[in-house]
């Protein structure tokens, strides 16, 4: 019978006693153990095999927990992963550090198993939580974001980057700590102020002229606010445009998902199958259309189908 494991951890430290220790605590409550002994190890490691949470250590041969910590939040694949810091520095300027390059908590030496253990559970929860919400959204027609009251962005989706991105024109991959783009930031501004005065507006939705539909929500945290986003889209016809342009049924409803922001994984989400399937259905869509881009395919199926409106 096949193991199950309740989660996958990766020890990174160069202290045989510390691996010994923290490896038998954890394989002992269940988890699958990985261990590196030092950063460029874990690097590598994670290429192959992504961990659930990284234990850290902060001094270590080569590059130090920090600069291992700070490559992992750089890289996109790799930046999800929940990094705790074990160490025996007390100094506030090595905490705040760890803070700074993305660590989420502190363990101080020695260590004592039952407190990894509960560092672990809560973390890992937090991030599985964060994770159901992240495929709960991606199933919906939204995608979101969340900014401060002057329209920095403080969090965004990966469906909502690429959407803003495109569908602004913008010279570069719209990102954290950005603010948002005219004229949504003007709208946005408007809409707080609004809402912190407790107003209503009738206007609740807003298009922009490039065929985009907000809507802003507050979050719990009064200083944070939720903007939802979409593609401001027509329902497309799907029988018809099978019909007109040659298309399997399938075919059209991938590149309606597309049209609406969707990666090709979150595609096979919503459709039940997997992202391998979806690229191929692509290939067969790009020989048919005669084109090489997911966009120029876009283009052509909503040209045809504004042609019936």
């Amino acid at each position: 019978m096949e193991t199950v494991y309740n989660g996958t951890i990766m020890i990174v430290d160069d202290t045989p006693g510390n691996l010994a220790l923290l490896s038998d605590t954890l394989s002992e409550a269940g988890y699958r153990v990985l261990v590196a002994t030092d950063g460029l190890a874990a690097l590598e490691q994670v290429t192959y095999l992504k961990p659930d949470i990284i234990l850290m250590d902060v001094l270590m041969p080569g590059i130090d927990g920090f600069e291992t910590c700070k490559r992992l939040k750089a890289n996109t694949q790799t930046e999800h992963i929940p990094v705790l810091f074990m160490t025996g520095l007390s100094e506030l300027d090595d905490l705040l550090r760890g803070f700074n390059e993305g660590g989420l908590d502190y363990i101080i030496k020695p260590i004592r198993p039952p407190e990894v253990l509960a560092r672990i559970d809560v973390h890992l929860g937090l991030a599985r939580n964060k994770k159901r919400a992240e495929n709960a959204l991606s199933l919906s027609t939204f995608s979101a974001l969340t900014i401060n009251a002057a329209g920095c962005i403080s969090w965004l989706s990966p469906s909502a980057k690429s959407l803003i991105t495109e569908m602004m024109a913008l010279p570069s991959p719209i990102a954290i700590n950005d603010f948002l783009p005219e004229p949504i930031l003007s709208w946005t501004k408007k809409r707080i102020t609004l809402v912190t005065k407790g107003e209503k507006d009738s206007n609740e939705e807003f298009q922009t002229n490039t065929g985009l539909c907000l809507k802003l929500a507050s979050c719990q945290d009064s200083n944070e606010y939720l903007l939802l986003i979409k593609r401001d889209t027509q329902d497309w016809d799907l029988p018809f445009l099978k019909d007109a342009l040659g298309l399997t049924l399938r075919e059209v409803e991938i590149l309606m998902w597309i049209s609406r922001g969707k990666t090709n994984k979150e595609i096979g989400n919503i459709l039940q199958s997997s992202h391998r399937t979806v690229n191929k259905h692509l290939e067969h869509i790009f020989e048919k259309l005669g084109v090489s881009t997911r966009a120029a395919a876009v283009t052509i199926v909503q040209q045809r189908a504004s042609s019936t409106l």
